[in-house]
């Protein structure tokens, strides 16, 4: 059953609906008129997660992305149009980052055993040494026609983008019912769409990047943004001592060796904010702090040090954060 709780300055009830997808869950938060029925939203919201899932998985061999993956180079692939967009937006974000951003290592996110199979050494020594070109010259798009194909060699994994997307499907889902606020996530990437009731905006908050545990480094206030936060705190595994993110860096071929403990990104869409937020990780905070203000992007960094967390924020939302925690 939803949750509900009355708003008696508005004499809605604040909703919230959640279920499974992506190996974790989806959210939406709404404020609707008291005892309205909410059976029909849920099964929207579930359907629109579940179409994203369906297309862009690296868990279900049956994937629109994983018979992409399967194709020979130079063979046009249909495609739907959703996936053709995040493919877009992520070749993007691959250029605009100097290749930090790079889909093209689904090989190396599943031969570390972030993805349904374990860990392989055989597969780790391969993604290592595997020659790369980064996605966004090997992989073309042909949005007119729903197309796609490879000119060479391309195991695309959107792990670092389709969640994001996912939120903003939430969101659309709910425009399409008529709501024009509301608060819609999956895995903490978040879309804050329009005011709540009383006229304030949305409250997020931006973790600590600690195991285990949900603390609270800062909060946010946003309305018609969204955010989204790339860490190693959550996904992870350890060897020989060091911890080791599940976001890859294309230059090696496996996990990032020294990254930010987390990045969270504040972008018009959740799809931008979860792409930047992974390509701002991989860049790191001197010269992903740099790119940022380049592009206008608003972002805070959170590193580990001896003397605790240190933090590093980008644009009008995080400057004023706290340098150290």
């Amino acid at each position: 059953m939803p949750k509900m709780s009355i708003d008696r300055t508005s004499h809605l009830s604040r909703v919230t609906l959640n279920g499974p997808t992506m190996g974790t869950r989806w959210s939406a938060r709404l404020d609707l008129p008291a005892g309205a029925p909410t059976d029909g939203l849920r099964a929207a919201f579930a359907a629109a997660v579940a179409e994203v899932d369906a297309q862009m998985s690296t868990w279900r061999a049956d994937s629109d992305l994983m018979r992409l993956n399967r194709a020979a180079p130079g063979v046009w692939v249909d495609l739907p149009a959703r996936l053709l967009e995040v493919l877009e937006t992520a070749l993007e974000i691959g250029r605009a980052s100097g290749g930090a951003f790079d889909i093209g290592m689904g090989d190396a996110v599943r031969a570390w055993g972030f993805c349904a199979d374990p860990a392989s050494e055989a597969g780790i020594r391969a993604a290592l040494a595997a020659p790369r070109r980064p996605a966004h010259e090997v992989l073309e798009i042909d949005s007119p026609n729903r197309r796609a194909r490879k000119h060479g060699p391309l195991s695309a994994d959107l792990g670092g983008i389709a969640k994001g997307y996912g939120a903003d499907r939430l969101a659309a889902v709910a425009r399409g019912a008529g709501r024009n606020a509301g608060l819609f996530g999956i895995d903490g990437e978040l879309v804050a769409m329009g005011l709540q009731p009383d006229g304030r905006p949305w409250t997020l908050a931006v973790e600590r990047p600690e195991d285990g545990v949900r603390a609270l480094h800062s909060v946010l206030e946003l309305h018609d943004a969204a955010v989204a936060t790339s860490g190693d705190y959550r996904h992870f595994v350890t060897l020989g001592g060091r911890r080791l993110a599940h976001t890859m860096d294309p230059a090696r071929g496996g996990p990032l060796l020294a990254a930010p403990a987390s990045v969270t990104v504040v972008a018009p869409s959740c799809m931008l904010a979860d792409g930047w937020a992974t390509a701002l990780t991989v860049l790191g905070p001197d010269a992903g702090a740099d790119l940022a203000r380049r592009l206008g992007l608003q972002a805070l960094f959170l590193m580990r040090t001896d003397e605790g967390l240190r933090s590093h924020g980008v644009g009008p939302l995080f400057e004023s954060a706290p340098e150290t925690v």
